[in-house]
């Protein structure tokens, strides 16, 4: 596993160079948002859906580990990252930070996370139950439980989408919940997904890590959050999931917050969301600052977590 994730982190390193050349030639860059502080208008040029190179792990995954769940969680990866290649092609292209509407990225997210669970559950049968500790568990309705983690999937998709927003936040952000999915799985194919793909986020974090020679863009935003989200499930960590996306979810949750706020008192609850942002504005943190705060965090919550589930989870860690 560990000659895997060397190898993606290899290939990844030689290759995002030729990638970001090809970007840059067919102009394919990142519009900015006219909101957004200076500090982030000096990176309007830059190549965007540096995210693609991501799919190397997935190559390498389908590849080398041929059991149904780990091409799963591949697919999991390339289906979400589509989603997001549509929406970066359409902003870089008509050089239009809006993108796809926010009502057609839900419908597709929908579709293929319905998708994944009709796949999932032909692999092994669905388990309503949500495990609190060995002596302790509950049980949903088979259908309720089907809502609930349809909704998850695609909220937190979109949450790990949000977290993108500084160079090399997101890969920093990320890279300890692919090590907690490896730490507790007991299945060797999820282990061996969770460090190529780490191998390919710290290959990239060497063109992304500020200042950023390109940006992933929602192509490795959403397929990261895809994947995370996906792998939650299967490892039946439900409990677990505010406290391991708790950076994700922070985010999300200042993006409500200051649309709320706003709207019933036409003040900002934040100087700008998502809350990266105004760590920056309101305490002039430079972007490195606020990567390591947010990646400790990440770091802190994934390693309470793994204590957790070291203690207290019927299968150990």
């Amino acid at each position: 596993m560990l000659g895997m994730s060397l190898l993606s982190f290899t290939a990844v390193a030689l290759l995002t160079p030729l990638l970001i050349y090809a970007l840059k030639s067919l102009k394919l860059t990142q519009p900015i948002r006219k909101e957004l502080p200076a500090g982030q208008q000096a990176k309007r040029g830059t190549p965007l859906m540096a995210g693609l190179i991501l799919m190397i792990g997935v190559w390498i995954t389908i590849a080398t580990q041929h059991e149904p769940l780990a091409r799963l969680a591949a697919t999991a990866f390339i289906l979400f990252g589509g989603i997001g290649f549509l929406d970066d092609f359409k902003k870089a292209y008509h050089q239009n930070p809006a993108g796809l509407s926010g009502k057609i990225k839900l419908l597709l997210q929908f579709i293929v996370t319905g998708w994944l669970i009709l796949e999932w559950s032909r692999i092994s049968a669905l388990d309503p139950t949500i495990i609190i500790t060995y002596k302790w568990e509950f049980s949903l309705p088979l259908a309720g439980y089907i809502a609930v983690i349809l909704l998850f999937i695609v909220g937190t998709a979109n949450a790990v989408n949000f977290t993108d927003g500084m160079d090399g936040l997101l890969i920093v952000a990320s890279l300890p919940t692919y090590l907690f999915f490896f730490a507790v799985s007991d299945r060797q194919e999820v282990q061996a997904f969770c460090l190529i793909m780490a191998g390919c986020l710290l290959g990239l974090l060497l063109y992304n890590v500020h200042p950023a020679k390109a940006f992933m863009g929602d192509t490795g935003s959403l397929a990261i959050g895809g994947s995370l989200s996906f792998l939650a499930v299967i490892e039946k960590v439900e409990i677990l999931i505010p406290v391991l996306f708790l950076v994700y979810f922070a985010e999300q949750l200042s993006v409500i917050l200051q649309v709320w706020y706003y709207k019933r008192t036409r003040l900002r609850l934040f100087r700008m969301a998502p809350i990266h942002y105004h760590f920056s504005l309101k305490y002039s943190w430079k972007e490195p600052q606020i990567v390591l705060l947010f990646g400790a965090v990440s770091f802190a919550s994934a390693l309470i977590c793994w204590l957790y589930v070291a203690l207290l989870f019927p299968h150990g860690a």
